[in-house]
């Protein structure tokens, strides 16, 4: 082959490469945002601290483990989700803590995806270590694939070949660093189930399948999803004293549709 024919060829083959790696990126960049119902598992690597926290501040979390897209596209673990700080108020004499702020973006390959977001769930960083180990001693010595495991908000998960169960029910499949199943409603704390049309199954990482609130931080309180409007703005506020949502802290947040005006919350 002459020389010529041999940089045609690689500049064939790189041509094809950028066209593999742009048609990858499509299958997220060519949606508007990430589809309305995807629920993203998010652990938090800054405080929300009523005491010190403070408006404009940013946030940021990091995606825990792998969230399936359609077709057949995914965001990886370990992204980067990035939020700001819009109001902070600390406890009063006669009255609780408050503080509001919302996620913005998700960076992925470089870019930032725009996102609205509510809140469904949020647990201490100690209900996350709690679920992440094995529930009786002896499997304390066996391979953490092996493992069972309670999940936050009572979900049983059985790895090893085994199911994610709620009771005698099976609710979903583990992965290598979460569980996949489909959102269940929880009418007692006001969730719903699958949305928006988006019946695939969710990354819920630590969250049982209707997980719906705060765990393991006494006298915190979801005053506001952000399921309406202000769309995608979160408010959290303490029934006394101020409260401190430490770093590895848990959430699961879920995309909006923004075009419908939901009321409920």
């Amino acid at each position: 082959m002459s020389s010529v024919g041999r940089i045609v060829g690689v500049k064939s083959v790189n041509n094809i490469y950028l066209v593999v790696v742009w048609l990858c990126s499509a299958t997220v960049f060519g949606q508007n945002t990430i589809p309305a119902g995807t629920i993203l598992p998010l652990q938090l690597t800054s405080a929300l601290n009523s005491k010190k926290t403070k408006a404009g501040q940013e946030i940021t979390a990091t995606l825990m483990q792998d969230v399936p897209l359609p077709p057949r596209s995914k965001i990886h673990a370990h992204t980067k989700v990035i939020g700001h700080v819009l109001d902070a108020t600390p406890a009063a004499a006669a009255s609780g803590a408050r503080i509001s702020f919302r996620f913005d973006a998700i960076e992925i390959s470089k870019r930032k995806v725009p996102i609205t977001a509510n809140l469904r769930a949020l647990a201490s960083m100690m209900e996350v270590h709690e679920a992440q180990l094995p529930t009786s001693g002896p499997d304390r010595g066996t391979s953490e694939n092996s493992w069972t495991t309670v999940q936050i908000g009572g979900d049983v998960v059985y790895r090893g070949g085994g199911p994610v169960a709620h009771g005698l029910k099976v609710v979903g499949t583990p992965t290598a660093n979460g569980v996949l199943c489909r959102a269940r409603a929880n009418p007692g704390a006001k969730c719903r189930g699958e949305t928006d049309g988006n019946d695939l199954p969710q990354a819920l990482w630590v969250f049982s399948a209707d997980a719906c609130g705060a765990y393991g931080l006494p006298d915190l309180v979801i005053l506001h999803a952000g399921r309406s409007v202000p769309f995608g703005q979160v408010t959290l506020g303490s029934t006394r004293g101020n409260f401190d949502v430490g770093r590895g802290s848990g959430m699961l947040l879920r995309v909006n549709d923004t075009r419908v005006n939901d009321t409920k919350d």
